[in-house]
């Protein structure tokens, strides 16, 4: 697997669970995200949203979160901004009935808030050939420019939601400096 999403397998996957059953092809999904080609990488992130994403969370939402957090700063990553966009997600749901699960995927999408400000605050960068701006999109020039601009967005988003978090299970974070 190399580097990225290496620290998969120190998971105990199989003993948590998502919204349909064991977690266990997780991390065959988050792979999915990170190397399939485009329909593959995005047919992943809808599972992997469904799965994890929508309310409630689950055990398997925060030991997921960090490898989210990889995945958004992978540049070869096809579909980063729906990544970030899907750690939004997380911050937002919640689970009545097991507020344990809920704060520790809050505290894990928080804990990345250093990545959002870098991906915020990324300047544009130069094409990469072969990286499509969305499922099926040619390849051509400005594409990347596009796809930088769409993680800035969705990382400025994600950043503003972070900071606004605010909810019964979690407590509130400490003034920021201005």
């Amino acid at each position: 697997m190399g580097t990225v999403l290496g620290a998969m397998r120190n998971v105990r996957w199989h003993e948590l669970q998502h919204a349909y059953g064991s977690a266990s092809q997780v991390p065959g999904v988050l792979s999915r995200i990170a190397w399939g080609d485009a329909p593959t990488s995005d047919e992943a992130l809808s599972d992997l949203e469904r799965w994890i994403g929508t309310p409630p969370v689950f055990d398997s939402t925060a030991a997921t979160v960090p490898f989210l957090w990889e995945l958004a700063a992978t540049d070869t990553v096809r579909d980063r901004a729906g990544v970030l966009d899907l750690l939004a997600t997380i911050l937002a749901a919640g689970n009545a009935e097991h507020p344990a699960w809920t704060r520790a995927a809050h505290d894990a999408v928080a804990a990345g808030r250093a990545t959002a400000a870098r991906l915020a605050a990324a300047p544009e960068a130069p094409e990469v050939p072969g990286a499509p701006v969305a499922p099926g999109a040619p390849d051509t020039p400005g594409a990347q420019a596009v796809r930088t601009a769409a993680v800035r967005t969705a990382a400025a988003r994600l950043l503003a939601a972070i900071d606004r978090h605010d909810c019964p299970v979690c407590p509130a974070p400490p003034p920021r400096e201005a």
